[in-house]
């Protein structure tokens, strides 16, 4: 058989934590003031261990020291040493503080995700925006190659009767033609009443 390791102190320099943890379980003071000395160190590990957040770490070992002091009497030497069952209730209470803040952050990305969901209007009037520029873009590739020209310069770049002849280098008649015929079969196209 095999002689146990320590790291550290050895067994015999340390306070008896079974009898301490006896006394605290009958609400001794300084039996629990021995026993915190003894154990902290060994439970801001654990905490900083699993959340490496120091903050929280000195959070979740307070939580276990009182823990500790509120349940004592809930220890059951048979079952374990008493540093081990302290150690215990770190790791769990640092994986809980662990899940509950990943919970938190899911919840908050939820609502902010619901925040910039866009109202039902808005969407809808984006459809329709959309469907309308498809129609018109269906429309369009219905006109001649000469009166798709001149609406899209005249209705899409903005120009003028007169400088949309400059740029076909057609006459301005021609021009005016071209443009309300194409509009004449746009109108028609899209089902607008005339």
């Amino acid at each position: 058989m095999r002689e146990a390791v320590h790291i550290g102190r050895s067994p015999s320099a340390g306070p008896d934590l079974e009898e301490l943890m006896r006394l605290v379980a009958r609400g001794d003071q300084e039996a629990f003031s021995a026993l915190y000395d003894a154990v902290v160190g060994p439970v801001l590990g654990v905490a900083r261990g699993v959340l490496r957040d120091p903050a929280q770490s000195e959070e979740v070992a307070q939580e276990v020291l009182t823990e500790v002091w509120r349940t004592a009497a809930r220890y059951r030497p048979d079952r374990g040493l008493v540093m081990n069952w302290v150690l215990t209730l770190a790791h769990r209470r640092a994986i809980d503080r662990v899940r509950s803040v990943q919970a938190s952050a899911v919840r908050e990305e939820k609502a902010a995700r619901l925040e910039h969901v866009p109202a039902y209007d808005e969407v809808e009037e984006e459809v329709a925006t959309r469907l309308e520029r498809e129609q018109v873009r269906r429309c369009l590739r219905t006109l001649t190659e000469l009166q798709r020209e001149s609406v899209t310069l005249a209705y899409y770049r903005g120009l003028t009767y007169r400088e949309v002849a400059d740029v076909l280098a057609t006459p301005l008649g021609t021009v005016k033609t071209r443009l309300r015929d194409g509009l004449i079969r746009m109108r028609d196209c899209l089902g607008v009443g005339g």
